[in-house]
């Protein structure tokens, strides 16, 4: 009777180990989508972060590239993990003076949007670099600089070529 009712017992543990070892296999990782001049293009997090910026993996080679002519929209659309929270689009260009320049759009608030259009400022500017970011933690002022920093937890990148 000792052994038949430890084996529910034993059973239960086993499918909740069971449970909690497919939790921790990573599950899956959330993609965002970049069409360029009708080119779709699906790009894993370059980096993936909990939400409290604890467990982070780091990915550099999951960015996608592509050629993107002068003054071509790009239309960048993103799942529900990530419009879930607070999202915007970092981006950088070269005017036609070939200066650099540093961009973001306006930050969607959780659960307002799941997709953006970018469109640089002239038909003559040149995308370099297209970055899809979700914030983590409450900003926090840095110590040394005394400046707010906005913790992203997941990016998204698009290079041009």
């Amino acid at each position: 009777m000792i052994t038949r009712s430890r084996r529910p017992g034993l059973l239960g543990l086993l499918a909740v180990v069971v449970v909690l070892l497919a939790g921790c296999s990573g599950g899956s990782r959330p993609t965002v989508t970049f069409d360029v001049g009708g080119a779709s293009l699906t790009a894993a997090p370059t980096q993936l972060c909990d939400n409290r910026m604890e467990d982070c993996s780091d990915e550099p080679n999951a960015r996608v590239t592509a050629a993107v002519p002068a003054g071509t929209p790009i239309r960048i659309t993103v799942p529900e993990e990530v419009s879930s929270a607070p999202w915007q689009v970092a981006y950088s260009f070269t005017d036609a003076g070939g200066k650099r320049v540093d961009a973001r759009s306006e930050i969607a608030t959780a659960g307002s949007r799941t997709d953006y259009t970018l469109t640089l400022p002239t038909p003559q500017d040149r995308l370099v670099t297209a970055q899809v970011q979700v914030f983590g933690p409450a900003p926090a002022i840095d110590p040394e600089s005394q400046q707010i920093e906005f913790p992203v937890r997941a990016t998204w990148v698009l290079v041009a070529e």
